[in-house]
């Protein structure tokens, strides 16, 4: 038992994804570009939003909050992996970790749960259309961004605390590009089953039941829009979700492949791509998804561009 009792290690190694400097170099370069693009993106996604009035509607606020979420998310990750892209002693503090592991957790199970209160939205606007007004009005979409934020924060808490309290021992070497949580508690020099179930049971809360209430509610949409006697009217009823549907596929599909079952998880450099693929390509797609598929936005965007061409022309003409 005295080799369990040092649990605590000033920092950790993370060991990234190639040692090779050159190509560290292009990796930085690329990986910059993209968090770049996705900073911009996400931003002028929510400033469009609060310029535009025809989009201060339900789905356009949770789409705020979606955007918030893939910045903060990105945040988490992108800054600490390019410095340690440059970096020759790629060590990050233990409470750094610790703050990582916490919000890159957090920030992923509340955009789960945003994706079914979007679901939700756009069942009500597809089956209900007369009655969405009346349903979602602006006290119950706050509310149901508030759960969305308040349970992700919750379950990363507890997740965090039971795995940091994981002895370590001497094991330092993060074979993983951040902190994640299955990369740290393979650092635990105990049985860690109950960290495992845990995670099953966080998995099923946080990750498959939003997702069974996103299915149950595209059965739904699906069967109304079959429903609708004319092509165009299948259409339009279809585009109001294809960009949410798109996103749901694209944020939900590893996740569940990743964490639903840790036993059989994915090899380590399947988890490597698997986060790059959350930190950096679903943060950046998401905001050019919801434009080029969404004519409303499209739309905006239009009008704020002829605004704003209209005002250089006055000062050009000055």
């Amino acid at each position: 038992m005295g080799a369990y009792n040092q649990t605590w290690v000033p920092e950790f190694i993370l060991l990234g994804l190639s040692s090779d400097w050159d190509t560290q170099v292009s990796l930085f370069v690329l990986f910059l570009l993209m968090y770049l693009v996705t900073v911009l993106g996400n931003f002028l996604i929510v400033l469009l939003i609060r310029l535009d009035s025809r989009l201060h509607t339900p789905m356009y606020f949770f789409l705020t909050n979606l955007s918030l979420v893939d910045v903060s998310y990105a945040t988490s990750i992108v800054p600490q992996l390019l410095a340690h892209l440059l970096a020759v002693h790629k060590a990050i503090p233990f409470l750094s970790c610790a703050a990582q592991l916490f919000f890159s957790l957090a920030l992923g199970g509340i955009e789960f749960v945003l994706l079914a209160m979007m679901a939700y939205d756009r069942y009500v606007a597809v089956c209900h259309p007369l009655r969405y007004s009346a349903i979602m009005q602006a006290g119950l979409c706050s509310r149901m961004a508030i759960a969305s934020w308040v349970g992700g924060s919750i379950n990363s808490v507890m997740q965090t605390g039971i795995t940091f309290q994981l002895p370590m021992c001497t094991n330092k070497y993060i074979d993983h590009i951040s902190c994640e949580l299955l990369a740290v508690v393979r650092l635990a020099c105990v049985d860690t089953s109950s960290n495992e179930v845990a995670i099953m049971v966080s998995s099923i809360i946080l990750l498959m039941t939003p997702f069974c209430l996103v299915l149950l509610s595209y059965v739904q949409i699906i069967s109304t829009i079959l429903k609708i006697q004319s092509t165009e009217g299948r259409k339009k009823a279809f585009h109001t979700c294809a960009s949410h549907l798109t996103v749901v596929v694209l944020c939900y599909g590893m996740a569940i492949f990743t964490y639903i079952q840790p036993h059989s998880s994915p090899s380590v450099l399947q988890e490597k791509l698997i986060s790059l693929f959350y930190a950096i390509l679903t943060p950046m797609l998401n905001p050019m998804i919801y434009s080029l598929r969404n004519k409303e936005v499209k739309g905006a965007w239009q009008k704020l561009w002829r605004q704003f061409s209209g005002f250089t022309s006055k000062l050009k003409t000055r």
